[in-house]
């Protein structure tokens, strides 16, 4: 997927798997979570949200999703798709 040192922290990344764009996240205390780019609310690319802890919002309508179950925060409703991440002698692999 690419080199750890690439997400800035705060941030994310946008691959593509097909036609799938999957956000990779790295929080301040550089853990990594990989969701699909997609919001659950309206679609919106979570990849431009504010990372926050362990959590993303959405910067079309504020919605908050937890990195680390892909649910959105209450009191809103629903689910990123969430891909299993890890991180390898510095680089940010999607495990299968």
């Amino acid at each position: 997927m690419g080199k750890l040192e690439d997400i800035p922290r705060l941030g994310s990344r946008v691959v593509a798997l097909g036609d799938l764009e999957i956000a990779i996240f790295r929080t301040a205390k550089d853990d990594t979570f990989a969701v699909a780019n997609k919001c659950p609310h309206k679609g919106g690319p979570l990849a431009d949200g504010i990372v926050h802890g362990n959590s993303v919002t959405c910067p079309l309508h504020n919605w908050t999703i937890d990195l680390k179950s892909g649910e959105a925060v209450t009191p809103d409703e629903g689910c990123a798709r969430r891909f299993e991440v890890r991180v390898e002698d510095g680089m940010v692999m999607l495990q299968s």
